[in-house]
């Protein structure tokens, strides 16, 4: 059984999409072990405690050192026997010796189609806002491993969604979680729970 570590910073969308489908079995062979946030004010918190899932702060501004906070993220992993570490709308920077520690066991759901709006400063409606900016026909989730660049780990899934002519940064926001991100990642979850996923190098292989 996969021990899930899921990382969050807001309203936890992602997280109840990964708690549904743990529940109707569209993910197997995995469990919530820990809901990890940075903010103690985070919806995602509160939907954790309503599923039964022990929820926890672990934010840099409890710490004197962003050193420290980076050891106290490690050991809160490590202490509850993680196997795979998901960002779901996390904020904060994973630092490297968690990276190092869980090398390609940790996954993060981007929302755009990588290497499209991503990196440094594109989260959450940044990203939304430079698609339609740019005047893109199509956008989309990526779910990705990941390293220590921004955005730049190896790709597991992406799934497009289409961008319609009226669209705000809001409305395709909504469409590419409910299309794509609410999909794809608990499909990700389930693929690596059932040992279907494999990476060499940059390129991630999935057994049909």
């Amino acid at each position: 059984m996969l021990r899930l570590a899921v990382l969050v910073s807001g309203g936890g969308t992602n997280l109840q999409a990964i708690m549904d489908s743990i529940s109707d079995g569209r993910i197997t062979n995995a469990q919530i072990a820990v809901v990890i946030s940075n903010n103690a004010g985070a919806y995602a918190l509160t939907r954790a405690d309503e599923y039964g899932a022990e929820a926890l702060v672990v934010s840099p501004k409890d710490y004197p050192s962003r050193e420290e906070f980076n050891q106290a993220l490690l050991d809160t992993l490590k202490e509850h026997k993680i196997d795979l570490v998901v960002l779901a709308g996390y904020l904060v920077v994973v630092p490297p010796c968690v990276i190092q520690e869980f090398e390609n066991r940790i996954i993060n759901i981007h929302p755009s189609l990588i290497p499209s709006f991503c990196g440094t400063g594109c989260y959450g409606l940044h990203v939304h806002e430079k698609a339609l900016a740019r005047g893109v026909r199509v956008s989309g989730a990526t779910v990705h491993f990941v390293d220590e660049g921004t955005d730049t780990g190896p790709i597991i899934l992406q799934k497009p969604v289409m961008v319609e002519q009226d669209d705000t940064p809001e409305v395709l926001q909504r469409r590419i979680m409910e299309q794509a991100e609410w999909i794809i990642l608990p499909k990700a979850i389930d693929l690596i729970a059932n040992g279907k996923v494999h990476v060499d190098g940059r390129k991630v292989t999935i057994e049909e």
